[in-house]
């Protein structure tokens, strides 16, 4: 059975950082491309960044130069680096393995306020 599990999410203040980690676990990890995405409260989901096995990424105009997508495949883990971060940025922050099927986590709250 396939799990996945974001962590690292919290309150910060305008202009902090955070990182995120996304944990696979029963599922090869390498064969999966990792999305990251994000949903505000009465907002549709959003597609922030991709990343695939070997480490090309591509990411959405509203986070590119302040997020940076990372993976590491021994340790079965996706991250997201977040750096200036805005209050329009609160979200809870989900990661997805998409392959020959989908998985996705359960999310963590990503706050940004004074």
């Amino acid at each position: 059975q396939v799990q996945v599990v974001e962590s690292g999410g919290g309150l910060v203040q305008p202009g902090g950082s955070l990182r995120l980690s996304c944990a696979a676990s029963g599922a090869i990890f390498e064969s999966y491309t990792v999305y990251w995405y994000r949903q505000a409260p009465g907002r549709r989901r959003e597609l922030l960044a991709g990343i695939i096995s070997g480490g090309g990424a591509d990411y959405t105009n509203s986070v590119k130069g302040r997020f940076t997508v990372s993976r590491d495949n021994a340790k079965a883990t996706a991250y997201l680096q977040m750096n200036a971060l805005k209050p329009e940025d609160t979200a809870v922050y989900y990661c997805n393995l998409h392959g020959s099927s989908d998985y996705w986590g359960q999310g963590t709250q990503v706050t940004v306020s004074s």
